[in-house]
């Protein structure tokens, strides 16, 4: 294991790949909400050390056998999803140095999200076709018995409790077939537990409106409730309301768990990478890794992963900015800047602009950017924000962590900058490190934030306490992980060490890594 402070190392290894068993920590001060482990307690954030206690292998093949991961405290097991196998995977964690895989749990398709709460394990299940209703799938986590069945709405992709057990939620994603024929409805599915019923929720009532604020509803003949495809849900802390991901869209839902009722549908606007502090390497084809310049590019935040804190009394959402073009047979947004023709008024200097170098490699959207509608671009308009973003739960921003992210990892070991399963700076051209998934742990009176990078590899700490100025923490990197997917904490009140746990779950490599924080 190599430690790295924030400073940077004068030493940089210079092979790409290192020793198996090798991790690359990065430190500096920390924080965040999400579970408790010293109450009230201040804690010395800066004093937190952050081990790597172990890294299993889940599954036999290439890739796609380890995703989503869920922890039980009841039983202390952790349950893992294994799409291609079409099950979930029950490890034995009670001593995270040393895991165990105790069995499997078949499942009647393929599985995209676990979640676990007091003896309950929920696994999300899409059909075949994925354009039908899927499922949700319970069972009981000691004994792996089936509790029920429910129908959700199609391709449900994310599933999670409500803090206070009595509900599940999923979102259905509803994508369209390869051919973009059927497109199925986008739509949030609610189990009540207690009555064992579920209720899934459309987006009808929005059909005709305009959201604004740079909500995207851009697929082919598509209505609202056709075009929304909700990825991920995030349950305050009351229990009250659910907020939803619309990645694609780039947007929020808000569902009040109460009523049943889908109550509000919102734009994130766009990240406007001509500002200072919005710099980015937007070429793999310049010969220079770490080429941080501004450019004429608005970009849609497009959040995956979502998670609510509640920090200081106030509510927030904290998104992973990764972004996601619609790429299908019957229909494709995706372009790169030099393919496109420009509005000579709005770029004058489009030759240059457009080489490869510069600008020209990006992948960029032609579903908006023509905004008078005489078949060349106004505006370029890209995937992503390269960030991790901190909103009020009306949508508004509270804090972007800019380039921080794309800066930081590069000054730390450029040798894994923007890279591609080792090929470093593969990324910088699509959409740089892709922050995919993000989750919080309370300590003392301090909150960690964490971000799982899929490119780049690695978790990102910080400390939000101050949701206004984020302070980063750590680089948590382990060579055995490519693409983490999932990030859970256990925290020590659950956990079989009476530490906090991060386990992470990567889905290139198949490795399930824990730390222990302490």
């Amino acid at each position: 294991m190599l430690t790295y402070n924030n400073q940077r190392n004068t030493k940089m290894k210079k092979s790409l790949i290192l020793a198996a068993s090798m991790a690359l920590i990065f430190s500096s001060c920390i924080n965040d909400d999400n579970t408790d482990f010293d109450g009230d307690k201040d804690i010395d954030v800066s004093a937190l050390t952050f081990t790597k206690l172990s890294t299993s292998v889940n599954g036999s093949g290439d890739e796609g056998f380890a995703e989503i991961s869920a922890f039980d405290a009841k039983t202390g097991k952790l349950f893992v999803v294994n799409p291609n196998e079409q099950e979930i995977s029950v490890w034995d964690i009670s001593n995270p140095s040393a895991t165990i895989k105790l069995t499997s749990i078949a499942l009647p398709g393929t599985p995209n999200s676990v979640a676990a709460q007091d003896g309950l394990l929920a696994v999300a299940v899409e059909s075949d076709p994925k354009q039908l209703d899927g499922q949700i799938v319970t069972f009981n986590t000691e004994t792996q018995v089936q509790v029920n069945t429910y129908n959700a709405g199609a391709l449900p992709d994310m599933v999670t409790f409500s803090p206070d057990g009595k509900y599940i939620i999923s979102a259905n994603e509803g994508e369209p077939n390869d051919d973009y024929t059927v497109d199925p409805e986008g739509s949030i599915s609610v189990v009540n537990i207690k009555e064992n019923e579920i209720n899934t929720l459309f987006f009808g009532a929005y059909n005709g409106q305009t959201i604004g604020n740079d909500f995207r509803v851009f697929g082919p003949g598509a209505s609202l409730s056709e075009d929304v495809e909700p990825e991920y849900v995030a349950v305050s802390e009351d229990s009250k309301y659910a907020y939803v991901t619309l990645q694609e869209n780039n947007g929020i839902a808000v569902v009040d768990l109460g009523s049943m009722t889908i109550t509000n549908v919102y734009g994130l606007g766009t990240k406007d990478f001509s500002l200072p502090e919005n710099t980015m390497d937007a070429s793999n084809k310049d010969d220079i890794v770490g080429n941080f310049k501004n450019w004429p590019v608005l970009s849609y935040y497009m959040p995956d992963a979502m998670t609510f804190s509640k920090i200081g009394g106030s509510e927030y959402l904290i998104t992973a900015n990764e972004g996601d073009a619609r790429d299908y047979d019957g229909y494709s947004e995706e372009e790169r800047v030099k393919d496109l023709t420009l509005d000579e008024t709005a770029y004058p200097n489009a030759e240059e602009l457009q080489l490869d170098e510069n600008l020209g490699r990006l992948k960029i959207t032609t579903a908006n950017g023509d905004t008078d509608g005489d078949g060349d671009f106004d505006q370029i308009y890209g995937y992503g924000a390269r960030s991790f973003t901190i909103w009020d739960t009306a949508g508004s921003k509270i804090y972007d962590s800019g380039d921080h992210i794309g800066k930081k990892t590069f000054e730390l070991n450029p040798e894994l900058f923007n890279n591609d399963e080792g090929e470093v700076d593969d990324r910088s051209d699509d959409k740089g490190a892709e922050p995919e998934s993000v989750t919080t742990l309370k300590i003392g009176n301090s909150t960690l934030l964490f971000v799982g990078l899929e490119r780049t590899g690695g978790v990102m700490v910080y400390d939000i306490t101050t949701p206004t100025a984020p302070v980063f923490v750590n680089w948590l990197y382990n060579a055995e992980d490519i693409a983490p997917e999932g990030l859970i904490v256990i925290p020590s009140k659950d956990s079989p060490t009476k530490e906090n746990l991060l386990v992470v779950t990567n889905e290139v490599s198949n490795t399930i890594t824990i730390y222990e924080i302490k």
